[in-house]
């Protein structure tokens, strides 16, 4: 496995990772109302999608990229 591909490998898993939590503090915020859970749910959601935004520029700039 290719460095570039351990990377995008542990970038999609990091995203699917900050959104399972951050659907977690949803879910605890739902049941018990604390703003902590949605607080940290929110700030979960934006980490993963400012992981997903960095994902797919690092695919378009080293898209040509075969080794490193």
């Amino acid at each position: 496995m290719s460095l570039k591909a351990f990377h995008v490998l542990f970038i999609t898993l990091s995203v699917l990772l900050c959104l399972g939590v951050a659907g977690w503090n949803g879910s605890a915020y739902m049941a018990d109302g604390g703003v902590g859970y949605l607080a940290q749910s929110v700030g979960w959601a934006a980490a993963g999608v400012g992981l997903a935004v960095y994902g797919v520029l690092f695919l378009r700039k080293y898209k040509a990229l075969r080794y490193i």
